[in-house]
Formats: structure tokens, sequence, C-alpha cells
């Protein structure tokens, strides 16, 4: 086993306080003040970042500052890497659940829907009892986890604490990138510059309350165990026995593979790739992985994946239509454009950067190789399948541990890798060391510099741009609570989106339709006649269930930001129903309306 001694292993001590951590304690009281004086209560197309008080904006400038003069110095110890990215995170995970009295983002309301209905229900159901939502009784590892979590902590629901999970998934991926990166080099400037670029550029947004986000944690973790502890390198450490390894990467794999349907793919095909490596070419990983994923697919997952095969084969090849967005989902308005454009420049510049550090650093592409390999193996997935129109989004997630290793070596002067430590004699000079003075130069000092904090800045809009459709206020979520407390068994909400909290809530005893999601020309008929069309629609309730008509301040913002009705045409679509006396406002608040469907008497307009 390589040495550790690199890992954060123990905090910094009081001597050296002074010097590196004045910066990390600046941007830390900074940051403190902002949240304190940032309203968050009317956000615009820019999301948090208009809203963001500027303080947060300093203490984030500061921050990468103190960590970059920190850590490209060597006399400083390892541990002040961590403490500074460990401050990144909580600038950029924590903010939100610090800012926002209510947890984001639909699709956490919909896992804590499932999460809820696994408590109720006791057990796993099958799709004749929960129609499509059977998927996830197919894929329960992190489900039944977190409600085995919620029973522990004795809270009412996982919305207790899924606020914080962005935080607490980042956290999870910290050692198995260290492990990884610490394979490859004991340069310290190297493995924590990676690391926080690692960070900044997942903007991706796959650490909400999510199965991909431990299973992707996961998936890390069974590539560190690989890369240290199998092929040839491995073979002779005098470590544990192979067998210990071979345990734990089965009990990793079987935990991805109960957990979620993309990651194991996306695990196959790099430990194929890690194959194609002379030093690496050891069978078991992959062909452990493959027996489970199959074992799997072919016994609690093939009900699902009986239904969706023929639509998974005709996307094979398709690489055009795998990668676009389709309609519903084209970004409007100056903010969504801009937080946009931030995202596609943060991942352009960080792959750019990793190119020209795999050309530019020919001891590290030779002795890297592997993580080079790992991190070209999920490109092929864009010919496999759309993925709801997010398979470019999560080959950028899985591409990203080995770009942004290179993307570091490609902004520092010179790296150190193992072999060349290794060739080292008996108290000789250290390369690293005799590199540090060409940091001295403007060139080669503030341009670094300035790359890492572009990145880091730019992260912000990336993963917060588009808070304006993620954030729920307090009245919204009372509003959709007062529905489903009111609705009967065997009733339909019918609303513009999914995009509100709680949407999924009762899915075993209620029915749900979103009109956007229906054919366009359908939503042409609502907005031309709306009450007479969604009546129609919904005519089909018959008591003692209801059909009630849910808009809300979320679904305004979805359908806005992403292109679909404006907010003149869901007006209108308002309008036409609050005067209709097929319908009656049973609830509103300043988020939201709720309309029930008379079962009998009224014109139609």
């Amino acid at each position: 086993m390589t040495d550790l001694s690199d890992l954060p292993s123990a905090l910094p001590g009081r001597g050296a306080l002074a010097g590196p951590g004045l910066p990390l304690l600046v941007a830390l009281v900074l940051w403190a003040y902002a949240v304190r004086h940032t309203d968050v209560s009317r956000l615009d197309d820019y999301g948090l970042v208009s809203a963001l008080h500027p303080a947060f904006w300093a203490g984030l400038a500061v921050l990468t500052a103190g960590f970059f003069f920190t850590v490209r110095d060597p006399r400083r110890p390892g541990a002040w890497g961590a403490a500074y990215v460990l401050g990144l995170l909580v600038m950029e995970r924590a903010t939100q659940a610090v800012l926002y009295p209510t947890p984001l983002y639909a699709w956490a309301w919909k896992h804590d829907a499932v999460i809820d209905h696994l408590l109720t229900a006791g057990g796993l159901q099958t799709a004749d009892q929960v129609g499509d939502m059977a998927v996830y009784d197919q894929w329960p590892g992190f489900f039944a986890a977190q409600a085995a979590l919620v029973r522990l902590l004795g809270v009412e629901s996982s919305t207790m604490f899924m606020a914080w999970w962005p935080l607490v998934s980042s956290l999870m991926l910290l050692l198995p990138l260290l492990l990884i990166y610490r394979t490859f080099t004991e340069d310290r400037r190297l493995i924590w510059t990676a690391v926080w670029l690692f960070y900044v550029a997942n903007w991706v947004g796959q650490d909400y309350f999510s199965p991909q986000s431990v299973a992707y944690a996961l998936h890390l973790g069974v590539l560190a165990v690989v890369l240290r502890h199998f092929g040839r390198s491995a073979a002779g450490d005098g470590g544990p026995r192979p067998a210990v390894w071979t345990v734990l990467v089965t009990l990793l794999v079987t935990a991805i593979v109960i957990s979620h349907q993309l990651t194991p793919g996306m695990l196959v095909v790099c430990l194929l790739a890690l194959c194609l490596s002379r030093g690496h070419r050891d069978w078991v990983p992959p062909a452990t992985t493959v027996v489970i994923f199959l074992a799997w697919c072919l016994t609690a997952a093939l009900p699902f994946l009986s239904a969706a095969m023929p639509d998974m084969i005709r996307s094979v090849g398709d690489v055009g239509a795998n990668v676009e967005t389709g309609y519903g989902a084209t970004p409007t308005g100056t903010g969504a454009i801009a937080t946009s454009w931030a995202a596609r420049l943060l991942s352009g510049s960080v792959l750019l950067l990793a190119a020209v550090g795999v050309l530019r650093r020919r001891e590290l592409r030779h002795r890297a190789r592997p993580l080079l390999l790992i991190a070209a193996a999920p490109l092929p997935m864009f010919a496999a399948s759309s993925y709801g129109s997010e398979m470019i989004f999560r080959v950028l997630l899985f591409m990203l541990p080995g770009a942004a290793f290179f993307a570091a070596a490609a902004i520092l002067p010179r790296v150190r890798t193992r072999a060349a430590a290794a060739a080292r004699e008996p108290g000789g000079a250290r390369p690293a060391l005799s590199a540090t003075r060409r940091w001295g130069s403007a060139g080669a000092t503030w341009a670094p510099l300035g790359a890492i904090l572009a990145g880091t800045l730019a992260f912000v809009p990336a993963y917060s741009g588009k808070d304006r459709i993620n954030y729920f206020p307090p009245q919204e979520v009372s509003l959709v609570r007062q529905l489903f407390d009111r609705a009967p068994e065997g009733s339909l909400v019918v609303a513009a989106n999914r995009n509100y909290p709680l949407a999924y809530d009762s899915y075993g005893s209620v029915d749900h339709y979103w009109f956007l999601d229906d054919a366009r020309s359908h939503v042409d008929r609502i907005v031309a006649r709306p009450a007479a069309t969604l009546a129609g629609d919904m005519a089909g309730v018959e008591r003692p269930a209801r059909a009630y008509l849910l808009l809300t301040q979320g679904q305004y913002a979805n359908s806005e930001m992403n292109g679909q009705l404006t907010e003149a045409q869901l007006d209108r679509i308002r309008d036409s129903v609050a005067a209709s006396p097929r319908f009656e406002l049973v609830a509103e608040n300043s988020a939201g309306w709720l309309y029930e469907l008379r079962q009998s008497g009224g014109a139609e307009r």
C-alpha cells in the first residue's frame, strides 16, 4: 500500500495557524455575514447569483487565494489542503441549506415520497399496485437505507435532513478522490488542486438527495480499491490478501447495483477501459461487476427492463437524439441563458485544461494512464441511451475525476509522479521543491490563480443559477400539503408540470397528470380553451374521489425558464379556470392556487 502521509490525519498545529489559517477564517466570517444578509424571498431568473450578498463573493475569492498560496507552499502541512477544501464545500454546498427554509429540488421531494411510501407500505410493491413508481422498488437500496435512517433518527420524514445532503454526499467523495489521486502522485499541490477543481467543476447537481449521489461515491470507492490493490503494481506490495479486496469490491458493487440503474453500466465501462492498461489487466473486478449487474437485471429489475427494452434498443447508436434536450427544456430569458453558458464554459474549460495537461505532462500521461482511460471510458455511453435527456450530464460527471487531475497538472509549473519520487536517492532533494522557484514569476503565479478563481466563481451560477425553479417557499409546501390532506383515495391531481414539492406524495392512492408532458397539440388546445379542455381531461374521476388542478410558483418558474409556456399563457389558463363554473377555488396563498372540478352543472368557457 502506498504512503498515506499526505492525507489529512490531524489538524494543523497552533504555530502554523496565523499564516495559512487567516484567509480561511476571513472567508468563513464573510460567508457567515453574507448568509445572514441574503434575502431569498424573491428570486429572479439568475437564481441565487443575484440574491447573494457581495460579502459572499469576497469570501469565495479570499478562500480561493488562500488555498492557492497555502497549497503551493511545500512547508505547509497537508492538512491545510483539507481545511480549505472543507471550507469550499461549506461555502458552495451548505449555503442553500442555510438560506432556504425548505429543501430544494422537486426530484429530492420525489425521493422523500418513495421513502415515505416504503415506510407506510412496509415493503416493496409491484407495478400493479403503484404503477410507474414501481421502478424505485426494483432498485431499492438507497430508499431502504434512508427509511432505516429515518427510523433510527426518530424524525418524521427525510425532509428533516435532505437539505444538507449535497454537503454530505460531497464529503463522501473526498476520501476516494484522495486515494485515487494519491495512487499516481505524492505531489500535494497536484492532489489538492485536482480535488479543488473536481468540486468546483461538479456543477451537474447529482449531489442532491438521490440514489445517484451515493452510487457515485461507491463508484469512486471501487475505482480507488481497484487502482491501488489490483493489477501488477499491487501484486507484491505486502498488503492484505487480494481476497480481502475482492470481497470489498463485491460488497461495493452490490450496493451500487441495487441502488441505481446507470452507475453500474458506467462502472463496467470504466473497469473494462482500465484493463487496457498493461499494469491493470486484472479481470476479477469487471467480471464481478458484470455478473452482479446481470444477475440483478435478470431478476429484481426484470419487470422494468422488459417494458423499457424496446425504447432502449431504439436509442442505441442515436447519438444526436441522446444528447439533445428536446421540447420543453430550452433555457429562455437572460438569466437562464447566462447560467446555462456559465455551466458550459466551466465544463469546457476544465476539459480543455485536461487536454493540455495530457499533452504537456508526458511523464504524468504515462504514469497516470489508467486515470486517463477511466476519464475517457464514459464517452461511448452517448451512443447507448439518452437517459431521459441527461446522458450528457452524467458522462461529464463520470469523466470529471480524471479530467480534474489532468487539468490541475496543466496549471501547475511542474508535478511529481510516484515513479519520480521512488527514484529519489535517500537524502536527496525533492524534485517538486526545486520547481517551486518557478512560481516566483508573475505569469506562473497569477495565471494559475486566475484560472482557479474563475472556475470557483463560475460554479455559483452553474450550480445555483436555477434556484428560482428549484426553490419552493413554505407557502407552496403548505398549499400542496393541503391538497393531499383533503384528496380522497383515487383522486386525480392535474398540474402544468411536476415542479412542485410533494408532487409524488400519496402516489400509491392518488393519480397525477402533468399536461405539459403531453403532446404539443394538446397543450395548444389547453392554451386556446383552458377550462373546457382541462374539465374534459379531468371528467373521468368519480366520487368519492376528486379531481384537482394545482398551479404553483414552482410550475410557473419551470415553465417560463425552460421554454414551455410563458407567464401570460399560464395566467390565461388560471383566469379561465377561475371564471369557469366547472371549477371551485378550494385553497390559495401567495405561492399558488388549488381548484377542484365540480362533478356536475355549469357551462364551460
